[in-house]
């Protein structure tokens, strides 16, 4: 039993039964409540009260919505609010003023085909379909309806890593326009960092240390993501530029975000930067006059005046490529650089090997090589270090003792490990040592 308000109206939410019972006191008067709460639970003790799954199926789809999403304040973060919210606006559209009680199997799918004509993908539409499906459940519609509406199938999609040359290039073109600065240095720090945009986004002064050039990862999709990044070459210089812009227009408090707010011109280091989509669509769709080298968008000719070539039938090959397809590039260049599962892990923050494996795609040219090296040895070489090494075995003996101790003399302490974190395998390598021109 408890009374809380909305506004400055008092609500009730109390249980009898097993069947629980929400609804407004229409009241401001908290002894007036008191005395409605009292009523209702003797009403509801009686049997005479509908519960609250029965009153929220009388409703309209629209308002269904609105209550669903008051509800779920408390339980959700404010991104994810937002998401429903907008998962919610085509099903609106479509019910309407519907009752919640009236939505059949057949609405459904109906639903379902509409969002498919407007050529809306499977993962969207599966998306909506889910907001719908926990609205339902909460009228205690849903089981009746359910079994006859199956998810969409969706394609796999892992992820792209792209070709070292296309990398260069991005990397090229994202440098070259100053309007292009902060989706440039976000591009740097996620190809070093595997750091997700959401991750970058919300960094903080307090979460980077200059001094021992590491990032602190405190808010992530997952608790897996909560970890701590060494900033190797590329990154500790991305992240000093930030730190030179950021003394601009005093942004270096330690609450204030790497990757500020800026709106009209105004910067407002309080908040975190919304997005970089405008500037990574241009990088990403941007392309090359092979006459006169003038980097613009795509076009049917250049727009240099003294060059005019027939641009139409170029593209940039990293014209579909997400940013996030960064993260990918990066794991999957940890995973080329023959390094461990559980560096790759602990650098990205995986929750399993499965995860890693999903997100890890070691490219075919790397496969290519690794097999041409295979091709490259020597048989006779190989068959003469193994009569060599047997032929020693015979003369020394195979010492079990010596071995293992020879392995543990070469082990650093897992404990000096976790002080210094200077052991090899714990270094984040340098994924892009190339150095861009401005």
């Amino acid at each position: 039993m408890a009374l809380y308000k909305r506004g400055k109206t008092w609500h009730t939410d109390f249980t009898v039964n097993g069947q629980r019972f929400r609804q407004s006191l229409d009241t401001t008067d908290w002894r007036e409540a008191q005395s409605n709460e009292k009523e209702l639970i003797a009403q509801a003790s009686a049997g005479k009260l509908a519960p609250m799954s029965q009153q929220f199926a009388k409703l309209g789809f629209t308002e269904a919505a609105e209550r669903y999403m008051e509800s779920r304040k408390l339980e959700l973060a404010e991104a994810s609010i937002k998401k429903e919210r907008q998962l919610l606006v085509q099903p609106k559209k479509f019910f309407k003023s519907e009752l919640l009680a009236r939505i059949s199997a057949e609405r459904l799918l109906a639903f379902r085909e509409w969002r498919i004509g407007q050529k809306v993908g499977p993962a969207i539409t599966n998306m909506e379909m889910g907001v719908i499906r926990r609205i339902l459940k909460k009228a205690k519609r849903w089981h009746l309806v359910g079994g006859d509406v199956k998810p969409l199938k969706e394609p796999r999609t892992v992820g792209r890593a792209m070709a070292l040359d296309e990398k260069l290039k991005l990397l090229r073109l994202a440098a070259s326009n100053p309007d292009w600065q902060t989706a440039w240095l976000a591009t740097n720090l996620a190809l070093n960092t595997t750091m997700r945009g959401c991750e970058l986004k919300s960094l903080r002064w307090s979460d980077v240390d200059l001094m021992g050039k590491l990032l602190t990862i405190h808010k992530s999709k997952t608790e897996a993501g909560e970890r701590v990044i060494p900033l190797n070459s590329v990154a500790f210089a991305a992240i000093l530029e930030l730190r030179e812009r950021a003394k601009g227009f005093g942004g270096l408090e330690p609450g204030h975000f790497v990757s500020p707010a800026c709106e009209s011109a105004i910067i407002d280091p309080t908040k975190a930067q919304k997005s970089w989509r405008t500037a990574w669509r241009q990088i990403t769709r941007a392309i090359e006059c092979p006459r006169c080298g003038r980097i613009q968008t795509p076009a049917e000719e250049c727009r240099d005046e003294d060059c005019k070539a027939d641009i139409r039938k170029l593209k940039s090959p990293t014209a579909k490529l997400r940013f996030h397809d960064l993260r990918h590039h990066a794991i999957t260049e940890l995973a080329e650089s023959q390094a461990s599962d559980q560096t790759i892990m602990a650098i990205a923050g995986h929750v399993s090997p499965r995860m890693l494996a999903r997100y890890s795609h070691v490219r075919l040219e790397a496969k290519k090589n690794a097999l041409d090296a295979l091709s490259r040895l020597d048989p006779d070489r190989h068959s003469s270090q193994a009569e060599a090494r047997n032929s020693k075995d015979e003369q020394t003996g195979y010492d079990t003792k010596h071995v293992t101790n020879g392995e543990k003399r070469g082990m650093v302490p897992a404990e000096l490990l976790e002080k210094n974190g200077r052991h090899e395998e714990t270094r984040t390598p340098d994924l892009y040592r190339v150095k861009v021109a401005l």
